[in-house]
């Protein structure tokens, strides 16, 4: 039951985390991989057989990793976002410093009638 408990704080602790949306990210993301690895480690911990009050946390769990999923594709969308947003920013960068650069040459045709 120790094992199953710290596992059921250390999820609501890492939802808590997740659901932050000011301060630093990179802190928060470095916060949640120290949960995720705690959880791991507790995760291996676990053993049954498992005693009512267990089992019922036990499905209690199960609703949480769901939301903590749910809350993990959400930051990774975040992030994938800001991807996209500095890569093109990067190339209009690109652009305004060089304008000519990405001119193609092809397909030029010579009218030689004169």
């Amino acid at each position: 039951m120790e094992a199953l408990q710290t596992f059921y704080e250390a999820t609501n602790e890492l939802i808590q985390v997740l659901q932050q949306d000011e301060g630093d990210r990179d802190a928060r993301i470095e916060q949640i991989q120290v949960l995720l690895n705690q959880r791991e480690d507790l995760l291996k911990s676990i053993q049954p057989p498992f005693s009512e009050p267990e089992e019922a946390l036990g499905k209690q769990l199960v609703q949480l990793n769901q939301q903590v999923e749910q809350l993990l594709q959400k930051q990774k969308r975040e992030i994938q976002q800001d991807i996209k947003k500095l890569s093109l920013q990067k190339k209009s960068n690109q652009k305004y410093t060089n304008p000519y650069e990405s001119l193609a040459t092809d397909g030029v045709f010579y009218d030689k009638r004169n």
